[in-house]
């Protein structure tokens, strides 16, 4: 049987009075290449920071959720963090400017926002540091802050940090928002070596053209409910997405990267 990375039945997130995730159940298989689309405000972040154990059900004794990250109900953050390389807007944001990418790269064993005089390098650290800057063609920028790196150099250096410690799946919250179309193209490649390579990729985006031709499954989530999940070629039509959006939208397919217009 498959190893699952998450098993959520019934799960609801509230947070201020707001629900934000309602009664969704949702397994993802640790082998598994996802993308979890639906517009901004949908619930597709709220997902992982629950992945991330950021967040956590609400827990109502009178209607009981069940949840496990890989197959554990009890988890330790720490470990999981290990296990499941995360990138993200908000992450990118909370590094200093003064902060080098090698130190953005490392903290990545220690789950920090820096290197501090308590943590140790050790020599097998610092070989996975080179090694995960050379596959992301940034072993030139180590000792550069990260105050002058372009949006794709600074996507590229939390990618290896997100990977330092040989996690089973990289979660990706909009890894692609703000790139030129030329970026894009490169990080969808890229991704799909990943893939190759043996790292599972979960992406929550609200671009089609942000998936890469690997993942093969959709997740549509609409006002904090699961809306459809499925098969990539059956869900990214013009119909289904337009439902999604509540817009009438036109979703073309070409050499298997989709794109959406407004009608």
């Amino acid at each position: 049987m498959e190893e699952k990375a998450l098993e959520m039945s019934n799960v609801s997130v509230i947070r201020g009075g707001k629900t934000i995730l309602d009664h969704v159940s949702l397994e993802i298989g640790a082998n598994e290449n996802v993308a979890i689309i639906g517009l901004n405000g949908s619930g597709k972040t709220t997902l992982l920071k629950l992945l991330r154990g950021d967040v956590f059900p609400y827990d109502d004794a009178h209607d009981p959720y069940r949840m496990r990250i890989f197959g554990d109900e009890h988890w330790n953050v720490f470990d999981i963090r290990c296990r499941m390389g995360v990138v993200s807007m908000d992450l990118q944001d909370r590094f200093l400017p003064d902060t080098t990418v090698y130190e953005v790269i490392a903290s990545g064993f220690f789950g920090s926002l820096d290197v501090y005089k308590n943590m140790k390098i050790t020599p097998g650290m610092e070989q996975r540091i080179q090694l995960r800057a050379q596959e992301m063609a940034i072993e030139d920028l180590l000792t550069r802050t990260i105050e002058g790196l372009s949006l794709g150099e600074m996507r590229r250096t939390l990618i290896a940090r997100a990977l330092v410690t040989d996690p089973k799946m990289l979660v990706l919250d909009e890894p692609m928002t703000g790139l030129d179309i030329v970026m894009k193209s490169k990080f969808r490649q890229m991704f799909d070596l990943l893939i190759a390579s043996g790292v599972s990729i979960v992406m929550i985006t609200h671009d089609l053209t942000d998936i890469p031709l690997s993942v093969k499954r959709i997740v549509m989530i609409r006002a904090g409910k699961i809306f459809a999940d499925g098969d990539k070629d059956r869900l990214l039509r013009s119909d289904k997405v337009s439902a999604l959006y509540g817009a009438p939208i036109t979703v073309e397919c070409t050499r298997g990267i989709y794109r959406m217009y407004l009608e």
